[in-house]
């Protein structure tokens, strides 16, 4: 099993200045990483779900001026895009790894996704303390699952910009980024029992 893990240097990768400076870092540095990891991920999750899966590497187009924050690669059911549909998601800001199963605001059927998420609120309470969740990609910070209250899911359902983000952090030092096969396990354990609610959110969208 081809994997990589992440070193410190990854993670200086967004102390970089200037655009082009931290996309080329960002793409030699990072994105084989992804390539090499994205690829195990997606033919373990396509086992585990029975569906067809695809990997997708954010390229960052759109940006002209600041450079990305972060970067990740995203899985989901979709060839040609991930952002309409419920994806997985590994990635990095400076600090620390993120994983997620990720449901972000361009979701066409959030609302019925929510509703059914809260419908399971106590399900989504019983995953493990380590657990985090996000309210917005585009932020750092993350709230414990403790502190996750059925308000947010309201939010994540009536708000059009609100998104729903649950998961892992691992910290930049922590010891498992530095060995593969341990890494992919944290991984592969993560979205293990985010399994049903990445069912739940499939279901909803296609029923």
């Amino acid at each position: 099993m081809k994997l990589h893990h992440f070193n410190k240097k990854d993670f200086q990768t967004f102390l970089i200045d200037g655009l082009d400076e931290r996309m080329e870092a960002i793409q030699n540095r990072i994105q084989p990483k992804f390539q090499a990891i994205g690829e195990e991920l997606v033919s373990y999750l396509s086992e585990k779900t029975g569906q067809e899966l695809y990997l997708h590497i954010a390229k960052h187009a759109r940006r002209t001026v600041n450079p990305p924050k972060d970067t990740w690669l995203a899985i989901a059911d979709n060839k040609r895009g991930y952002k309409k549909h419920p994806h997985f998601q590994v990635g990095l800001f400076d600090d620390h790894l993120f994983i997620w199963l990720a449901l972000i605001y361009e979701l066409p059927n959030k609302q019925k996704i929510a509703q059914n998420y809260l419908d399971s609120f106590t399900e989504i309470k019983s995953l493990p303390k380590s657990f985090v969740v996000s309210l917005d990609h585009t932020k750092k910070d993350s709230i414990s699952l403790e502190e996750l209250s059925q308000k947010d899911l309201e939010r994540f359902r009536d708000v059009k910009k609100a998104e729903f983000l649950i998961g892992k952090h691992l910290s930049y030092d922590d010891p498992i980024l530095q060995n593969d096969k341990e890494l992919f396990t944290t991984i592969t354990k993560t979205y293990e029992q985010l399994l049903p609610l990445y069912q739940l959110a499939i279901d909803s969208r296609d029923a």
